[in-house]
């Protein structure tokens, strides 16, 4: 078997497995939209079943567009959550360039400080970060949201892009600085281009944490004008009565924004998890 016939072979492999994968990951979230167009009786009686003339409810949408401000929590969610994103990628990318193509002394203890924030959850600092809040007044505020989790996000972004950006062309670079380019052209016009993919696989993967959190939402912006979605659906669930329709409706238009970037980063993000498996 040529070279070429076992990388092709190994190609499509790779794409198998990630899209048994997909589905399987899929099937739970199929599930909630599915049971989110039922009666209350028909999610318990038949949560596989798919809505009939008889069990079709539209009961959850109504509550969450007449309960609530769900505009506002979804806006809120929005805001965040791009930001975060584009924090993270622009000083993630820097920072893995720094790292990978620059020798100084520290460059390896740098790595691995940076990389404890993937081992360490950054909730054992819940307090600590609380009152960096309280002292700073951006307690109730997107702002608080924003740097939480652009400091979450930003040690795995710079363990992957750091270990992409190994891999782009010195003579490539050497060549731009010939040419008279800056650093931050060589940056920003040489090697992001090339990185592409394994921005995308950051994004996606630094989004879903981010847009499902729960924790810091109800710590540091727990008012009705800074609430998220996922914080806005907890009004739904009571000690001892939940309105599963309601809380289903919720859920299911909260993943319509993952869904939507997945399949408009999925080429990219399928390259940047596979580019190891195809060399």
């Amino acid at each position: 078997m040529s070279r070429a016939t076992q990388s092709w072979s190994r190609t499509v492999a790779a794409h198998a497995i990630l899209i048994t994968y997909t589905l399987i990951a899929l099937f739970p979230v199929a599930i909630i939209v599915i049971n989110s167009f039922k009666s209350r009786n028909a999610i318990f009686r038949s949560p596989l079943q798919i809505p009939t003339s008889e069990t079709f409810s539209l009961i959850g949408y109504k509550t969450v567009i007449e309960q609530g401000n769900f505009f506002l929590y979804f806006q809120n969610s929005l805001i965040v959550t791009v930001v975060s994103i584009a924090l993270v990628l622009v000083f993630g990318a820097m920072a893995a360039f720094a790292l990978s193509e620059y020798r100084f002394r520290g460059n390896t203890l740098m790595g691995l400080y940076l990389a404890l924030g993937i081992m360490i959850p950054i909730r054992l600092g819940t307090i600590s970060i609380l009152q960096l809040m309280v002292a700073g007044g951006l307690v109730d505020t997107l702002t608080a949201l924003i740097l939480v989790y652009t400091a979450q996000g930003l040690p795995l972004a710079v363990f992957i892009l750091s270990e992409f950006m190994k891999q782009v062309s010195d003579d490539l670079k050497n060549a731009g600085r010939i040419d008279g380019l800056s650093e931050y052209r060589i940056f920003f016009r040489l090697v992001l281009p090339l990185v592409r993919p394994a921005m995308a696989t950051v994004a996606v993967f630094t989004m879903i944490p981010i847009w499902n959190d729960l924790w810091f939402p109800l710590i540091l912006a727990p008012s009705e004008e800074t609430k998220t979605v996922t914080l806005g659906a907890q009004m739904f669930i009571g000690q001892y009565v939940t309105n599963w329709n309601a809380v289903l409706a919720t859920l299911s238009l909260a993943i319509l924004p993952v869904l939507i970037l997945y399949f408009f980063f999925s080429r990219q993000l399928i390259r940047g998890i596979t580019a190891g498996a195809v060399k």
